[in-house]
This record gives C-alpha cells, sequence and structure tokens, in this order.
C-alpha cells in the first residue's frame, strides 16, 4: 500500500505563486508515474500534470502549460507542482495520485486526500 498525503494548498491572488508538495510513504517502490489532479466547484476532475519515475517526463494539460511544473525528488518520495500566473479558474482541490506498476497507463491506484487552492481576482 502507498499513502500519498499533499500540503502547500492556500489562499493567493490572481498573479500569485504556490507550490504543492506530495509525500508518498508505504511500498514506494511500487509507485511507477505520479500525477495531479484538481476538482472544482460543480465539475468533474481532471488531469493537471504527471511525471514518470525514471526518465522523469513531464506531460501537462493545455491549461497548465507554461505556467504548472511538475517535479519529484525520487530520495525523498515527494513530487511537486509548481503554479505560477495562477487564474481564479485555476481555484480547485488539487489531488496528487500515483500508478504502480503493471498498471496500464493513465490508470491511478492510489490518491491523497487533496489540498485546497483558491485564487482571489
Amino acid at each position: 500500500q502507498v499513502q500519498l498525503v499533499e500540503s502547500g494548498g492556500g489562499l493567493v491572488q490572481a498573479g500569485g505563486s504556490l507550490r504543492l508538495s506530495c509525500a508518498a510513504s508505504g511500498s514506494t517502490f511500487t509507485i511507477r508515474d505520479m500525477g495531479w489532479f484538481r476538482q472544482a466547484p460543480g465539475k468533474e476532475r481532471e488531469f493537471v500534470a504527471s511525471i514518470t519515475r525514471v526518465v522523469g517526463t513531464a506531460n501537462y494539460a493545455d491549461f497548465g502549460k507554461g505556467r504548472f511544473t511538475i517535479s519529484r525528488d525520487s530520495a525523498k518520495n515527494t513530487v511537486y507542482l509548481q503554479m505560477n500566473s495562477l487564474k481564479p479558474e485555476d481555484t480547485a482541490i488539487y489531488y496528487c495520485a500515483a500508478t504502480q506498476y503493471g498498471s496500464s497507463h493513465g490508470v491511478y491506484d492510489y490518491w491523497g486526500q487533496g489540498t485546497q487552492v483558491t485564487v482571489s481576482s
């Protein structure tokens, strides 16, 4: 089993920045990819960014390209999401997720509890 704990959310003005962190514990050796998702009130959860374990290849949703950067510290079993130039429409609960080796691409097996990001105009 893997446990994921997010931190770093909060209230920020439009144009500001936040860095989210996700610390993994437990059977972290089973993790292949890690990602961030978000869910705004009344909307479905959507993909934000992901990063592979070995090569560190990052993938972003279109709305995050140029503004968001995902990175990981394998030694600390932590993944980060640096968010710059934040907009009110970025307001959502942000979730960290992890994929196990053997799972299909895009299938996330573990989820964190989420951290609230609120961007004021």
